[in-house]
């Protein structure tokens, strides 16, 4: 699935890269704009890193459908000298940028990253104008970068579930590969969710190299804590306590033996036969008839 979203990411699509201190997701992002590059013009709103280095290892870095609109040096517009900052971000200005350097076709926006913006402008704005650029025309797909572990659980979700399509990498096992859980929202409603080894080559290349693969594991994971190690009780039965309790017969319980003697009565075990006489005063509208005083 990995392949399939860097050749053929769908209109009006939000694409979120997803990455945390242990792994990084910029060369994964890198991939995607030599692959946006392909189809039409590229605009790369930089917070992250500088123009050169978000140039590196691009195809066409000097592209005249690659525009890059750099807020590094000054990303809060404190010293004017900046054509993009942080107080951009909305749908007005990022059509009004797009428009000018771009043609009439729709252009495909990366942010990198989303987690600079999320500092200075508040997720519910954010989360707005990520929705009004996917149904604004002047933007065919946003390929946005977020750093997982610098935002609260509600506000990566919130951006989890206004994408559709959601990349989470992480650490594999060889020391080149890593594992990307990918989730993709049809617009039939259906929900897809895979899981691929990758890697990355030296020309921003993508080899996916299996499916549901095994994780790198934490320390903490691989360290498997005993709770019951320390206290100053025992919890854990010995060989005879085992024993004795499964011995051990519960009151109000019935055995097998005993549910099947009274169950299924045997022969010899008394019964009540009533037959009813000709003389009987039985009302079977008001059975209780014979009681009134």
């Amino acid at each position: 699935m990995l392949s399939e979203l860097l050749h053929g990411t769908e209109n009006g699509g939000l694409l979120v890269i997803q990455d945390t201190c242990s792994y990084s997701g910029r060369d994964l992002l890198k991939s995607f704009i030599n692959a946006a590059l392909s189809r039409g013009d590229v605009h790369i709103l930089g917070f992250d890193v500088d123009e050169e280095e978000l140039k590196d290892g691009l195809k066409t870095p000097d592209s005249h459908g690659l525009h890059i609109h750099s807020a590094y040096a000054d990303p809060l517009g404190w010293n004017g000298h900046s054509a993009f900052s942080v107080d951009h971000f909305n749908l007005e200005e990022l059509t009004n940028l797009i428009k000018q350097t771009s043609d009439l076709k729709p252009a495909t926006l990366v942010i990198d990253s989303l987690s600079w913006v999320l500092r200075h402008v508040a997720p519910p704005a954010v989360c707005r104008t990520l929705h009004q650029l996917r149904k604004g025309g002047a933007v065919r797909t946003v390929i946005a970068l977020l750093h997982a572990d610098l935002h609260q659980r509600g506000t990566v979700g919130s951006l989890s579930h206004l994408a559709t399509s959601l990349i989470t990498v992480a650490p594999g096992i060889k020391g080149n590969e890593a594992v990307a859980k990918i989730t993709k929202h049809l617009k039939s409603g259906k929900v897809i969710q895979d899981e691929e080894a990758f890697s990355i080559n030296e020309d921003l290349t993508v080899t996916v190299h299996s499916k549901h693969p095994e994780h790198k594991q934490n320390d903490a994971e691989e360290e498997q804590v005993d709770p019951t190690a320390n206290l100053t009780f025992n919890l854990r039965l010995s060989e005879s306590e085992a024993e004795a309790k499964n011995k051990l017969t519960l009151p109000f319980v019935f055995s097998k033996e005993k549910k099947t003697a009274l169950l299924h009565s045997g022969l010899g075990s008394g019964r009540i036969l009533y037959e009813p006489d000709a003389n009987d005063d039985y009302d079977q509208e008001d059975p209780d008839d014979d009681l009134d005083v």
